[in-house]
């Protein structure tokens, strides 16, 4: 039976979102986590397939999995899946995507995990200005020359990637489906603003670097937002 690990913290919608799933899945055997080194524990576990933080806290979470698998490149892309829109949000931790290099490996990663799920992955650069804005400002320019670089590296590849500066409207009016933030702050506020405040569908962020399913989720999100989450490990399970 497929087993899946959930974070209980003080959010209790994800109880609901559980109880919900179980009426709908039987066939999955849920295993409620309250404690931070629990849900660590349950990453290392064999007999778990796939583990979701839930509402329990993220740092010392992260900060754990990181140091267990120290050899890897430990980063997350938020996966927004609605009637209308579909894409991966990266970097979303606000210690993630710090440099090209990093930004690149999570580019690479978001683009492999679409086609897992056999999509065609178009990819979108974001930067802190326009292109007519370089010279604003060392940091603007800083973010302008990181966005080009960016876009070189992945030229090189035989991915579709855009250059879409500061535009993100743009690029989620293209359809683009892996949107690479700046740097992990502004994802995480791009998420937040996005996700928390304007309630588009999020189904949780997915953990690239693990040989386990790790699925993040806010400590703010909605009974709907749990749902989604849990039925997105239950169906990777067919993926992985």
């Amino acid at each position: 039976m497929y087993t899946i690990a959930i974070g209980i913290g003080e959010n209790r919608n994800v109880l609901k979102a559980i109880s919900i799933f179980k009426t709908q899945h039987s066939d999955c055997n849920i295993k409620l986590i309250e404690k931070e080194e629990d849900l660590i524990k349950a990453i290392k576990d064999e007999d778990v397939d796939a583990v979701i933080r839930g509402s329990l806290p993220s740092s010392s979470i992260m900060k754990d999995i990181k140091e267990h698998y120290s050899s890897n490149l430990i980063t997350r892309a938020t996966y927004v899946n609605g009637e209308n829109q579909e894409f991966l949000l990266s970097p979303v931790g606000i210690d993630e995507g710090s440099t090209i290099e990093e930004k690149y490996e999570i580019a690479i990663n978001c683009a492999k995990f679409l086609e897992k799920l056999q999509k065609t992955p178009k990819i979108a650069i974001l930067a802190g200005g326009r292109k007519g804005d370089y010279g604003r400002s060392e940091e603007i320019n800083k973010s302008i020359d990181e966005s080009e670089k960016l876009f070189d590296l992945l030229s090189k590849t035989n991915l579709d990637v855009k250059n879409y500066y500061i535009l993100i409207e743009q690029a989620v009016k293209d359809k683009c489906n892996v949107i690479i933030a700046p740097d992990g702050i502004t994802g995480n506020i791009i998420f937040r603003t996005l996700i928390l405040i304007n309630k588009w569908p999020s189904n949780g962020a997915i953990t690239f670097g693990l040989d386990k399913i790790y699925i993040d989720t806010s400590r703010s999100q909605s009974v709907e937002g749990y749902l989604r989450s849990i039925k997105l490990a239950y169906n990777l399970n067919n993926i992985y």
